[in-house]
């Protein structure tokens, strides 16, 4: 049976059919809710059931906790209808308009700046054009039928490949593949398939706020598309960009950022190191990348943070940043890096 899903705050209506969750129903119909993982993992998607019943189905506790069932929450990308629903759900403006395409691809290099860290350029066939927002995602399609998601991290004004940034999970089923820990391993020259654009962490251009951008780890892949759009649009706003990781290699390009403050207007390089070790002789910030953004940062009301990175990270950034720094929730937007393992939470 298919129900009708209201949306408070601008009225309209989709339906969903029994094969589907509200978030998919919503998507394909042209509605964009904001959305992450697709999968109960990273919390993206949250909103809230004001009438009506729904199945929640397996999630994280992490991005959708009991006490936020009982006041009504639900995950959009898990939740079935059990009846005709009123929910209250953050629109997003913007990413409606790009069609979520499947497309081949070549792999045209390989580059590793660090030992856990691999730079796929994917070239897209001659005679097509590949549409998304800076700070979208792509979906590989493998052989098998699962999928593995990963950042775009070049503009999408620059021409040439899509640039992809991969860190290794030894035992993950792609990762092993392009790091060479299983055989056949990935080279240059392969052809992939990829489904995408997809995803609604990117800029939202018309607000004139400060930026806080906070990374950790790949993380950076999706914060790099952004702010390289915004210096090809000439988008100038000041910018504050932390980028965390264990140890100073996890900074894989950090001359990088270092030349951005040469390059670009009002802006501010942060790294910061959780676990340095002596050998490193590391001299900057330490700890973890949330807590340095609050120590410069105790007053949020005027700003908007982009966080992207572990679901550890960006929720307790959400939390902290909401809670103690007077943040707008509507002004914090989060791409979580689920993996494997956090899935298996759910």
């Amino acid at each position: 049976m298919s129900y009708q899903v209201t949306l408070k705050t601008s009225g309209k209506q989709f339906t969903v059919n029994p094969d589907e969750n509200l978030l998919e129903a919503a998507l394909r119909q042209g509605i964009s809710l904001p959305y992450g993982c697709k999968n109960g993992a990273c919390g993206s998607c949250k909103g809230k059931v004001l009438e009506g019943q729904v199945t929640h189905g397996q999630h994280s506790e992490s991005a959708l906790s009991k006490s936020d069932e009982t006041a009504g929450g639900i995950l959009f990308c898990c939740s079935r209808p059990q009846s005709d629903l009123l929910i209250e759900a953050r629109e997003v403006q913007g990413a409606g308009d790009i069609a979520i395409r499947k497309m081949p691809c070549r792999v045209n290099t390989i580059n590793k700046p660090s030992d856990d860290v691999a730079i796929l350029k994917l070239q897209l066939p001659a005679a097509e054009r590949f549409q998304f927002l800076a700070g979208q995602y792509l979906e590989f399609l493998l052989k098998d039928g699962q999928r593995r998601a990963y950042s775009i991290a070049n503009a999408p004004e620059q021409e040439g490949p899509l640039e992809l940034h991969i860190r290794h999970l030894p035992g993950g089923l792609f990762t092993d593949f392009v790091f060479g820990a299983v055989t056949p391993a990935l080279k240059e020259k392969d052809i992939l398939r990829f489904e995408g654009p997809l995803g609604s962490f990117f800029l939202r251009e018309d607000s004139k706020k400060p930026i806080i951008f906070v990374a950790a780890g790949t993380g950076f892949a999706p914060i790099k598309s952004i702010i390289e759009q915004m210096q090809a649009k000439k988008i100038h706003r000041p910018i504050h960009l932390y980028w965390g990781g264990r140890r100073p290699s996890d900074l894989y390009l950090d001359d990088l950022c270092k030349s951005w403050e040469t390059a670009i207007a009002d802006f501010e390089y942060i790294p910061v190191i959780s676990d340095a070790l002596p050998e490193d002789t590391w001299q900057g910030r330490t700890g973890f990348v949330h807590q340095a953004v609050m120590t410069d940062h105790l007053d949020m009301k005027n700003f908007q943070v982009y966080a992207c990175g572990a679901p550890v990270m960006v929720n307790a950034a959400r939390n902290d940043f909401l809670a103690k720094c007077q943040l707008p929730e509507e002004e914090f937007f989060a791409d979580s890096f689920t993996s494997a393992a956090d899935l298996a939470t759910a």
